[in-house]
């Protein structure tokens, strides 16, 4: 792979993650604080820059605080663009969507704080900027989460924290296992070498944990359903099309490249199909569109988890699925953001001008599935070579087709729901039609971009008759089952959000209520009080987090002083 020989590309690097905290320290100043949110779309520009300069190669910059290094290859720019031009128009839709409305300047800091995560972690080059991207994008968003301060925001939120933590606690972990087995902490040098570490599998249980909960896999999903709903509008864009890609870029970089065991591909491919079937199953029983769309999120980093799981278990190593699998994520991003963002466009919506609304989204909505044309189209296709044609192949077309099934469902809902504006006749904001308009656009058209440039597809191939069918028939399929699936409206049964949180919950409760034996007072008691101080600890978590200037603080020391023990241990 070369590299990039643009002498201004180490600078972008670093700006792509600079810019976003430079607006968040500006942002202090009682001036510019009030006008930080119409300054929010400009902060991803120079990764947005940094993605375009790094097709066909590699840029990278020199080694930064404390050795930290960047770098930029064709597989993180697959992401990186799409992620950074969501990030720009979901930005220019909170500008708009939060006008006016309370704790505007502590959404704007929390998300500037998320955003530079969220970037730089298709940036980082070494362990320990890695982590300290992902802890600061896995910790700030929960000021997302909790921004509106109702019950179920603060309920999603505690339960996204508790497991954002665990999934910290598992990667620190993995990270350590995998440094000590390449005496190294570049991560492609981690990578390499833990196929022959004694400790290989521990740590890639602990990788595959950490990574999956960030993807939403099955078990590991809980907080998705949770909390894309609970979050306003544009943060909910960015959660499902953004930060869950953390996940993504984890499992492509920390995956073995080569050498890899194919019993964990296969494992790998049982958890992503898994995945993929029960986030349909569970998004059909729901009736709010975010959570159905949060649900189908799951789905498709399930489709990902798996496409990952055949590069293991049939070619030794996840190099030859990276970029394919980048290419599905980044559409992914953009169709899934603009679909969010057309819930809240929806909502302001009158009832006689919804339709075209619908129709916009119904491109995108059935595009994920795979409608001939659209980036779907073009995801599906280039996943096909590392999916191969035998089961997996067809359990991936099945996998289409019940999105197809999900994507209509959710275009039902958003019809019922939509169009509730106190007039009829009302038009939504220019302010946050506009820039959904254009995440809409990128939807469609920057995946082509990707795939004739990058992706190295041609248009004969993707044109050809073969996949045109390929591509159409699990579409078709799909509608058939919407049409069943709306026969028994009604009499499916229903799954609540979180579905197996809300079990764990009852259990707590059930706990809770347990009256035990005589016998054992002193046990029970010894319980209550660890369980009194555990409630106490995270509800003073909670109320300083609320506090956006400390806790922004807090969240960027904390991160910083990870990434120095881990330097710490080279």
């Amino acid at each position: 792979m070369s590299t990039v020989a643009v002498p201004e590309s180490p600078t972008l690097l670093a700006a792509a993650v600079a810019l976003p905290l430079a607006l968040l320290l500006a942002g202090a100043a009682p001036r510019l604080g009030a006008r930080m949110l119409g300054l929010l779309w400009a902060a991803p520009l120079p990764a947005l820059a940094a993605s375009l300069l790094a097709v066909g190669g590699e840029a990278r910059s020199e080694p930064l605080l404390l050795g930290m290094a960047l770098a930029l290859d064709p597989v993180g720019a697959t992401l990186l663009g799409p992620v950074a031009l969501l990030w720009s128009a979901a930005g220019a839709y909170a500008g708009a969507y939060l006008r006016g409305k309370p704790h505007g300047e502590r959404f704007a800091a929390f998300w500037l704080l998320t955003q530079a995560g969220s970037l730089g972690v298709f940036l980082a080059a070494d362990l320990a900027s890695f982590y300290l991207a992902f802890a600061l994008a896995s910790l700030a968003a929960y000021g997302l989460v909790v921004h509106e301060e109702t019950p179920r925001a603060r309920r999603a939120a505690r339960i996204y924290l508790i497991l954002a933590v665990l999934g910290e606690t598992c990667l620190l972990l993995g990270f350590m296992v995998a440094a000590t087995a390449a005496d190294s902490l570049l991560i492609r040098d981690a990578a390499a070498a833990l196929p022959g570490s004694p400790w290989r599998d521990l740590a890639l249980a602990l990788l595959v944990a950490g990574f999956g909960l960030k993807a939403g896999l099955v078990p590991l999903h809980v907080w998705l359903p949770l909390a894309h709903p609970a979050a306003p509008t544009p943060a909910s864009a960015v959660l499902s099309g953004a930060i869950i890609k953390a996940g993504v870029i984890g499992l492509i970089r920390f995956l073995p490249p080569e050498a890899a065991p194919a019993g964990w591909g296969l494992a790998l491919v049982w958890i992503g199909f898994g995945t993929a079937f029960y986030g349909v199953a569970a998004g059909v029983t729901q009736e709010h569109p975010k959570t159905v769309l949060a649900y189908s999120s799951l789905s498709q980093m399930g489709v990902i988890a798996a496409v990952l799981g055949m590069g293991l278990a049939t070619a030794g190593g996840v190099g030859g699925a990276a970029l394919p699998a980048a290419f599905y994520a980044a559409h992914h991003a953009l169709a899934k953001g603009a679909m969010f963002l057309a819930v809240g466009v929806a909502a302001a919506t009158g009832a006689r001008r919804l339709l075209p609304v619908l129709v916009v989204t119904a491109v995108l909505a059935i595009g994920l599935g795979g409608l001939p044309l659209t980036g779907g189209a073009l995801a599906k296709l280039a996943v096909k070579e590392p999916l191969g044609g035998g089961a997996a192949g067809t359990l991936a077309s099945l996998s289409a087709a019940a999105t197809t099934l999900l994507m209509l469902h959710f275009l039902r809902r958003l019809a019922v729901g939509g169009g509730s504006a106190a007039a009829p006749d009302a038009a939504p904001p220019a302010g946050i039609v506009l820039p959904w308009l254009m995440a809409a656009a990128a939807a469609v058209l920057v995946p082509w971009g990707i795939y004739l440039t990058a992706g190295g597809g041609g248009l004969a191939g993707a044109l050809s008759p073969a996949a045109l069918w390929e591509a159409g028939w699990p579409v078709l399929a799909g509608s058939g089952l919407a049409l069943g699936l709306w026969w028994r409206a009604g009499r499916l049964p229903s799954v609540p959000e979180g579905d197996l949180v809300v079990i764990g919950e009852g259990a707590t409760r059930a706990l809770a209520r347990w009256r035990p034996p005589l016998r054992a007072p002193r046990l029970a008691a010894s319980g209550q009080r660890l369980a009194a101080e555990a409630v106490r600890a995270l509800a003073g978590m909670e109320g300083v987090l609320r506090a956006w200037p400390t806790a922004g603080l807090s969240l960027l020391v904390v991160a910083i002083l990870f990434g120095m023990v881990l330097v710490a241990g080279r």
